[in-house]
């Protein structure tokens, strides 16, 4: 199973999501993608092995992406203070892959009926979400 996170800004979402997905699962391929370098070192340092930074990895990764896993900002052009181009919001939002998007209430986009949990407990929603599609 081919397993892309997305982030960016300073990439902490993504470093938090890279532990907890490779805590829970052992035979994943799993590539992080920042929309910026500081991103991408964070989700390197969280413990990915492949790794990439800016438009066109969004793009290649999400072609290839079994799941894509990332704030619901990337699929929303100019999100992240700018950081996702519209190519990469089409590229997410076409991609064949199942999409778990984290409802972060930043950047001016807010989700109405989302209530404010921690990050931590958003983390936890999506990888169990993806246990769900991962064992079926």
């Amino acid at each position: 199973m081919n397993i892309t996170v997305i982030d960016g800004q300073g990439g902490q979402l993504g470093a938090q999501l890279i532990k907890a997905v490779l805590a829970r699962f052992n035979d994943v391929n799993l590539t992080a993608v920042g929309t910026n370098a500081v991103a991408t070192a964070t989700m390197l340092k969280a413990g990915a092995k492949n790794a990439a930074t800016g438009e066109n990895p969004v793009v290649v990764a999400s072609r290839k992406a079994d799941v894509i896993i990332g704030p619901v900002g990337i699929v929303i052009a100019d999100s992240l203070f700018g950081e996702v181009t519209d190519k990469m919001a089409v590229a997410v939002g076409q991609a064949d892959a199942v999409r778990i998007l984290i409802p972060m209430n930043r950047c001016d986009n807010i989700v109405a009926g989302v209530s404010n949990l921690n990050m931590g407990a958003l983390v936890e929603d999506a990888v169990s979400r993806l246990a769900d599609i991962i064992n079926g």
